[in-house]
């Protein structure tokens, strides 16, 4: 399975990306720097998005891809997410008056957009990836993902505080080769981390003592705010007997 950094951070600069991921071609976790990113080749590739909530930084590349997608006349454009993130979209974003209604406008073989729900907990087929939603304890009602293709997984742990339903679904598989997971502010920013539903790296460390996979395991971070990234980083280096990776912008992996 091959991954592909588009965007890793909690926040922008100029160096800086919100959270996106490329699973093959055709599938992207999360749309912060989807269009930022990718060529109108790479992004006519793309056939379905997994959204994880509505909050900004996940959807709005969504609005300049399907944008493009009208215009290149592609193929349609599937928004895959739990019911909730699905009606958030419908209401908020796509609503004729934020950003066109793309499931109205026709590209080449039917609607630009089209929504997909998946149910929380339940397998789904998408662009033949096993994909199913794990709710994680976020502001708004969020999931993480665990993808899985030939007889391999990956878990995309979405936005996050301390939770305990993901942690079952992890340590019940036995194919998994990476777990993404968000770290965003530092140790002495725990009263927001708390707020925000987000982690600190000593909020990340307990939620790994829940982990019982190999210490081998990668773990992969992203979602770290610009503000904060040198002092997180800092902490992070302190967390011991875990396979801590930092994700970068273009990183690149084959699980």
């Amino acid at each position: 399975m091959q991954l592909r950094v588009l965007g890793c951070h909690g926040g922008e600069t100029p160096k800086h990306r919100t959270s996106s991921f490329l699973v093959g071609d055709s599938v992207a976790i999360d749309a912060g720097a989807i269009t930022s990113s990718l060529s109108l080749g790479e992004q006519e590739r793309i056939r379905s998005v997994l959204v994880s909530h509505p909050h900004m930084d996940h959807v709005r590349d969504l609005a300049t891809l399907a944008d493009n997608r009208c215009q290149q006349g592609g193929s349609t454009l599937e928004i895959v997410g739990i019911p909730e993130t699905i009606e958030a979209l419908r209401k908020h974003f796509f609503n004729d008056i934020i950003w066109p209604d793309f499931t109205k406008i026709d590209a080449k073989d039917g609607p630009t957009v089209r929504y997909v729900e998946v149910q929380a907990n339940q397998a789904a087929d998408v662009e033949g990836y096993e994909v199913t939603p794990v709710l994680v304890n976020h502001t708004v009602d969020t999931s993480a993902f665990i993808i899985r293709q030939n007889g391999k997984s990956i878990v995309y742990g979405g936005d996050t505080g301390p939770t305990e339903d993901l942690w079952t679904q992890i340590n019940a598989l036995d194919d998994l080769q990476a777990l993404m997971m968000e770290v965003s502010f530092p140790n002495d920013e725990t009263d927001l981390a708390w707020a925000s539903r987000h982690l600190t790296p000593e909020m990340l460390s307990s939620e790994l003592d829940k982990l019982t996979q190999s210490d081998a395991l990668p773990i992969l971070l992203y979602h770290i705010k610009p503000t904060f990234e040198t002092r997180v980083l800092r902490e992070l280096a302190e967390v011991r007997g875990r396979n801590l990776q930092i994700l970068q912008l273009g990183d690149e992996f084959l699980l």
